[in-house]
């Protein structure tokens, strides 16, 4: 049976699919609008999730989706960010 509860599960902004949060990046906009990956899942702030996967990031980036998610611009580097993260 999966350890996995109700309480553990994010939307992953690509997919839309309910998904464990350990398997998510947890982008978080901050009220200073200061935006940063969340390692610790903790963090506060308005917090969007994205799937550790280098497809997932891409198709993120193309159609600009954290920025639809928090409402605001943010910067790109934010993907190269995760993208680098996944590579290391």
């Amino acid at each position: 049976m999966k350890n996995t509860t109700i309480n553990n599960l994010r939307k992953e902004i690509v997919s839309k699919k309910m998904i464990n949060k350990f398997e998510l990046f947890r982008v978080v906009l901050t009220k200073d609008n200061k935006v940063f990956v969340d390692h610790t899942y903790q963090a506060n702030g308005r917090g969007s999730y994205i799937l550790k996967d280098l497809d997932s990031i891409e198709q993120a980036r193309k159609k600009h989706l954290l920025a639809k998610s928090f409402k605001t611009k943010i910067d790109m580097s934010i993907y190269d960010e995760l993208e680098k993260i996944i590579n290391e």
